[in-house]
């Protein structure tokens, strides 16, 4: 199954295009309803984004991995999101996949419960995506006993950076330093307004983030299998580059999204996409299941 390297080198370069022109837009029209309108335009636009910066950082996007990393940090910039960091913390999300520190759908009788709601309401309106850039900043700029004790190894919220090491962190600060450095550049090139540009990726926050969890929440605790494939229209389906098939995607990370389909098992009782989204708003529910182990999790797959 090759990677279709020509496919999603187009697909970057066309995503990263119509991106830069809809933020000019949005900063040279007077209706605030038009740029909230782009807005929504743009937050599916970095969905499709966001699915070639995923498959970067599993190396899937280029067959050449100079070609991946260039493509990866391009994808990267419109997010924005160092490609380095990206690349190590979804390779923890897979380490990690359905443990206590990523059980946020979950409680334990013995969890504060106030907590637990407001971390899964706050993923799912959209708080999850600031996170992101402003803890890369925070991650470029912190000394490393800072943030050894702010990302620290044995802390449940640290985990996804341990691997950013050594050399690594200096290439998370370059990658840093060029995007903001290129974002200063947009900004004065294309005359964009601060506002404007903040409502475009505030809609793609909550777009971002009330998707993040959807093809895990409520699945069995398992490393692999603990996720979905959900049964989604053509065009969401595109859009996602068959991001739905977050199962299929656990089991065989190393395929490119374009063979997903093609590895999910025909399925009748597959859940729907939309009311796994709507499920999600019900809340957290209660444990039901132990935690997975990565002993229990390869025993099961034998």
């Amino acid at each position: 199954m090759p990677i279709p390297d020509r496919l999603n080198c187009f697909l970057v370069i066309l995503v990263f295009s119509i991106a830069l022109g809809l933020l000019w837009l949005a900063s040279h029209v007077g209706n605030w309803w038009l740029v909230v309108g782009i807005g929504v335009l743009f937050s599916y636009l970095l969905l499709t984004n966001y699915a070639l910066l995923h498959e970067a950082s599993h190396g899937n996007l280029q067959s050449s991995s100079r070609r991946n990393y260039l493509l990866g940090v391009i994808a990267g910039f419109l997010f924005p999101m160092p490609f380095t960091l990206m690349r190590s913390t979804h390779q923890g999300h897979h380490y990690h996949n359905r443990t206590d520190v990523e059980m946020f759908d979950l409680y334990y009788p013995d969890d504060n419960r106030v907590v637990k709601y407001i971390r899964w309401y706050g993923i799912l309106c959209g708080f999850f995506w600031p996170i992101v850039p402003v803890g890369a900043v925070i991650f470029s700029l912190a000394p490393r006993a800072i943030r050894e004790q702010v990302f620290g190894r044995h802390k449940p919220t640290g985990y996804l950076l341990n691997g950013v090491q050594n050399a690594a962190v200096w290439l998370v600060r370059a990658e840093t330093l060029f995007i903001i450095a290129l974002f200063t550049l947009l900004f004065w090139l294309l005359d964009l307004h601060w506002q404007n540009t903040l409502v475009l990726y505030a809609c793609f926050a909550f777009n971002w983030s009330t998707r993040q969890y959807i093809g895990h929440a409520f699945s069995n605790r398992d490393l692999i299998d603990g996720a979905w494939n959900l049964r989604h229209n053509r065009w969401m389906s595109a859009l996602l580059l068959h991001g739905e098939y977050d199962l299929s995607h656990h089991r065989h990370p190393e395929i490119s999204w374009y063979y997903l389909p093609r590895l999910a098992p025909k399925d009748p009782s597959q859940p729907n996409y939309i009311k796994q989204y709507w499920r999600q708003w019900l809340g957290p529910r209660p444990v039901s299941e132990s935690k997975p182990t990565a002993s229990n999790s390869a025993a099961a797959h034998q």
